[in-house]
């Protein structure tokens, strides 16, 4: 893999203009929020998984 290079006259550097305090919050409650939903996807699963192996082991005795 080589390096890449910008082409003569094109600049990659992007700024964003700053974020106004609506903005923020908006991004925040988002953040949390996705963060409580994979929090309940991952106990979930763990539950399925939990309960599957319960059951293999009573069918086996």
């Amino acid at each position: 893999m080589g390096i890449i290079k910008e082409p003569k006259g094109v600049n990659f550097i992007i700024q964003s203009p700053p974020l106004n305090e609506a903005e923020q919050k908006e991004i925040s409650e988002f953040i949390t929020m996705r963060k409580a939903q994979k929090l309940a996807e991952t106990k979930l699963s763990y539950q399925i998984k939990t309960r599957k192996s319960i059951i293999r082991s009573k069918q086996k005795s």
